[in-house]
């Protein structure tokens, strides 16, 4: 029976936190190799628009909602996801997962201080780490290189911390090159581990505001983002939402 549901065209999985991390563990030692993608609101709204994206996003083994807003929404439109599976906890839950089933990973994203000091904490965790890299690898090296560097540590899982559609479009386009068992998106997880930047406090996770306390911490990056893309998104919902009662009168 499958998990996905469609959400505006694109295919989520319906998992909570503990299904998720059951099914990352399923894929790894599947034996194939696999591609993992969180979504938000921003992104909902950049795969409507871009069909490329879209697709990239759907095909993916395995799809999580990192997003309070795509959760709420998915309930409006009838096809309820049963929770948010935030990248951080997400890969929280999947390091400790990785060190009971000594499974190796390779970090990949952020300034070269960060991921030095995430393959750190990493380590003290009693998780075997194959390799890592910062995310600025098109300096002095091509993709091509760049995912035979990842084959030859021969790593289970791949933590790639690195902006959307770049990371996206990276994984789909050099997977079966780099031969990990799961790459696993997480965004801005490294800077979050390494202490560059906070989470919202629990209560506004759970008001779906988590958005609003990057805003405050990035407000000249984030403010077009959030004011344009949140927009978006609450019409593109709306827009769903209106469907489904033509339908169903």
């Amino acid at each position: 029976m499958t998990t996905k549901i469609d959400f505006l065209g694109i295919q989520i999985d319906s998992l909570t936190m503990d299904e998720s991390v059951d099914k990352a563990m399923a894929l790894i030692e599947d034996g194939g190799v696999h591609q993992h993608v969180v979504v938000n609101a921003a992104k909902v709204v950049a795969a409507i628009q871009d069909a490329s994206l879209g697709k990239t996003i759907s095909d993916c083994a395995m799809v999580n909602a990192d997003g309070q807003s795509v959760v709420w929404a998915s309930r409006m439109l009838g096809k309820g996801l049963p929770e948010r599976v935030a990248g951080v906890d997400f890969m929280d839950r999947l390091l400790t997962a990785a060190a009971a089933r000594s499974h190796s990973v390779y970090l990949l994203g952020a300034s070269a201080d960060v991921v030095s000091k995430v393959a750190s904490l990493v380590r003290a965790r009693g998780v075997t780490v194959a390799g890592f890299n910062d995310g600025f690898w098109r300096k002095h090296m091509s993709d091509d290189e760049m995912a035979a560097s990842i084959r030859a540590t021969n790593p289970d899982l791949v933590f790639v911390a690195l902006p959307s559609p770049f990371k996206e479009n990276f994984l789909r386009d050099n997977l079966d090159a780099m031969n990990a068992r799961l790459c696993v998106g997480v965004g801005g997880t490294f800077d979050v581990m390494a202490g560059v930047t906070t989470r919202a406090p629990k209560w506004m996770q759970k008001m779906g505001l988590e958005w609003l306390h990057r805003l405050a911490q990035e407000p000249k990056r984030m403010f077009m983002r959030y004011l344009v893309g949140n927009s978006k998104f609450i019409y593109y919902v709306g827009r769903g939402y209106w469907r489904k009662i033509k339908e169903n009168s």
